[in-house]
């Protein structure tokens, strides 16, 4: 019961983490002027309106430390790009020294990276964005403090407590994702065909989605029914007692990021997602990565009841998981065509029927494994050495214990969004807390890919622009797809905010883009900074513009207009 909490695993986590941050503080800091600037589409200067009110009354209402800029004699976009190159220097130096891997640092990370948010509008209001928000501010509760102590233990007794609260915030992250495809009601997702429009349709491709594809559709089937049990069926085995399985789970967890990570251009999110997985490693699986082998164990003799019941659980585990794919998703093999045949075999009310029953259960269940964490780290604490360090033990335990439950409360609200019954039945008192703290993005709702788009071919606002102001030419951006004889770029990690937005500005009416008629009219006024995410050639820009909307097939090279 007193194991030691995963050290290597914990260290990995904030390692994975600050390269993230590099990444999201760097790419952010080269767009600040055509979104932001006093001339870009959306003045971040806007956001920030002096009222009159103190400092501290400012930073309630809008906590965002370009409060401070008119002291330091900066306005906002300057502020902006102070706290991204801050970010970004401290997020390196926290990626090359473990030192610097420290919870002060992390909160200064977390501080600045909610400072731009605050400000940050339509371009920063993505998931992955708040997903690194939460992330940021679990990883103050996982550090260490190095920067205050000489000398720092390499585990404290209350670890394990905080690092489940990553666990707890994957299992949220995937599980909520695989449902939300349902709850949606989109008739791809019931139908088992959105891979076979996702590919070409996704915001920016990488050359290996043109691959993907051309995958046969009864692949692609297949496929969505791998998503399923990927992303709702196995988080729960995140907090199974059995090691083997939370490490099934890990690499099903990987498998997918990294099959994401290779036929689409999802910026850090797919890699903020694989440093969330590390939370379900142990030391000494991530000493085998390093090397370090197995320890050693005591002379080999019969196996013990208890491995013989955990082989027998674990095979039972992987046995249950099978049938109900194969029971729920018609799946069959068609010896003759030698292929998989796949069909949603349930009906929209008996899915909602499940989720009503299993909701607050795998609450139920992840609060037993929080509260054996802290257990635990409760046992551990007593054990410590001499009477002022059982006390400096226990008092770090109730302090961390405190702060995982709250956390761990506050984020029962956004997670049963995906069943509002089971929401509507949390205590008044959670719904209150979690609206005092929401405004700091500790707790999130997350849902990706809800709905396949592009059913019919890719829809595209497209820009087009005369040098002449006789012939009209399209205005290439610098990575959504345009030229469709041009191979589609590999940008990741970095998250190009402008083609991101003209995606979604396409998927709906002009009016949800509001944005759009903002970009428009820097377009015509012909500002440089709004005209740095296109691809002209020589950098000259056309002196008039307009939009018009298409539909393209970037797979098949078709333009249709």
């Amino acid at each position: 019961m007193g194991a030691e909490p995963p050290r290597l695993a914990r260290q990995l986590f904030l390692l994975g983490l600050a390269a993230v941050y590099v990444a999201a503080f760097a790419s952010l800091y080269v767009q600040l002027p055509g979104l932001y600037g006093k001339n870009g589409i959306l003045p971040a200067r806007k956001m920030l309106r002096f009222t009159g009110k103190g400092f501290w009354e400012q930073l309630r209402d809008s906590p965002t430390l370009l409060w401070l800029g008119p002291r330091l004699g900066l306005d906002t976009e300057q502020g902006m790009e102070l706290l991204c190159l801050l970010g970004a220097l401290l997020s390196f130096g926290a990626l090359i020294l473990e030192p610097l891997r420290d919870s002060l640092v992390f909160l200064a990370l977390w501080a600045l990276y909610l400072s731009l948010y605050q400000v940050g509008q339509v371009f920063l209001y993505f998931q992955w964005d708040s997903l690194l928000l939460e992330t940021g501010f679990l990883a103050v509760l996982v550090a260490p403090l190095h920067l205050l102590k000489r000398r720092s233990m390499a585990w404290r007794p209350h670890d394990g407590v905080t690092f489940w609260l990553v666990r707890w915030l994957l299992f949220r992250l995937m599980f909520a994702s695989g449902v939300v495809k349902l709850t949606s009601r989109c008739p791809t997702w019931w139908g088992l065909t959105a891979l076979t429009y996702h590919y070409e349709t996704q915001c920016i491709p990488t050359p290996a989605a043109w691959f993907a594809h051309q995958l046969p559709v009864w692949f692609q089937k297949f496929s969505v029914v791998a998503t399923y049990v990927i992303e709702i069926i196995i988080p729960p085995l995140f907090f199974a007692p059995l090691r083997r399985l939370r490490l099934f789970a890990f690499y099903s967890q990987i498998f997918l990021q990294a099959l994401i990570i290779i036929t689409g251009n999802y910026n850090f999110f797919n890699l903020l997602t694989i440093v969330l997985c590390f939370s379900l490693l142990d030391d000494e699986h991530v000493g085998l990565w390093l090397g370090r082998g197995r320890k050693k164990a005591g002379p080999a003799g019969p196996p013990r009841l208890m491995s013989i019941l955990s082989v027998l659980a674990e095979l039972g585990t992987y046995g249950l998981g099978l049938y109900w794919t194969a029971l729920y998703f018609g799946l069959q093999i068609n010896w003759e065509k030698k292929q998989f045949e796949s069909k949603t075999a349930f009906t929209y009310h008996e899915f909602m029927q499940w989720l009503r029953m299993v909701t607050l259960p795998l609450v139920g269940i992840g609060f037993l494994s929080l509260l054996w964490e802290i257990l635990q780290a409760g046992y551990r604490s007593a054990c410590a050495r001499g009477f002022l360090w059982k006390l400096w033990a226990a008092t770090q335990w109730a302090v961390f214990t405190t702060a995982a439950l709250g956390m761990f409360t506050i984020s029962l609200v956004p997670f049963t969004y995906i069943e509002y019954e089971s929401n509507g039945k949390l205590w008044p008192a959670v719904h209150q807390l979690f609206s005092a703290v929401d405004r700091y993005q500790l707790a999130n709702s997350y849902g990706l890919f809800r709905r396949m788009t592009g059913v019919g071919g890719r829809p595209e606002v497209v820009v087009e622009g005369s040098y002449d102001k006789k012939t009209w030419t399209e205005i290439e951006f610098m990575y959504k797809p345009g030229n469709l004889s041009a191979p589609p770029p590999v940008v990741i990690p970095h998250q190009p905010r402008l083609d991101w937005q003209m995606w979604f500005a396409a998927l709906g009416h002009h009016t949800h883009s509001p944005w759009f008629t903002s970009f428009v009219y820097r377009l015509l006024q012909g500002k440089e900074e709004a005209l740095k995410g296109f691809a002209c050639p020589g950098g000259e820009m056309p002196c008039v513009a307009f939009s018009i909307m298409t539909r393209r097939s970037v797979t098949h090279q078709r333009f249709h207009r």
